[in-house]
């Protein structure tokens, strides 16, 4: 029987800037799994760990970043692993930054900030496309999702 899991987070970093908004693209070190790949903070919910915990903690150990304003996407991103037999299902967070300067770990090694349509089409896998969308649609929008999914800090 296969496994129904929630074991990974997917969060999509954006700034303000006089240009409009700007996303942050990670590239993937070439000594990881899906070397150079382009990515938002991603990473494994650790034991006793919350998966908004987890992306906190993500950002941080990935980007040297304090949230300033964070909230759930209306996705979860979902895919099939082989290797486990298992489904994975990925909830997608929206953190805001207030800087540019990114200190990356050594998962990384490259980075760059970019308006969402670049963001979208750098994205590989269709969950980030719908990722990064669904973040980009709840900031754009005139309704109250952000304010009742945003997380406090």
């Amino acid at each position: 029987m296969v496994d129904i899991l929630v074991r990974v987070i997917d969060a999509y970093i954006f700034r303000q800037t006089e240009d409009g908004l700007k996303f942050l693209l990670l590239k993937r070190a070439k000594t990881k799994m899906y070397e150079h790949l382009w990515q938002g903070v991603a990473g494994k919910i650790e034991e006793g760990e919350t998966a908004s915990e987890a992306a906190i903690r993500e950002l941080k150990e990935e980007t040297g970043f304090d949230p300033v304003r964070m909230f759930v996407a209306d996705h979860v991103s979902k895919f099939y692993e082989v290797h486990g037999d298992r489904i994975n299902l990925v909830p997608v967070f929206g953190i805001e930054v207030d800087r540019e300067d990114v200190t990356i770990s050594e998962e990384h090694c490259e980075f760059k900030w970019v308006n969402f349509e670049t963001a979208r089409d750098t994205l590989i896998w269709k969950g980030q496309k719908e990722g990064i969308t669904s973040v980009f649609d709840m900031l754009n929008s005139n309704d109250d999702r952000i304010k009742w999914s945003e997380i406090k800090l």
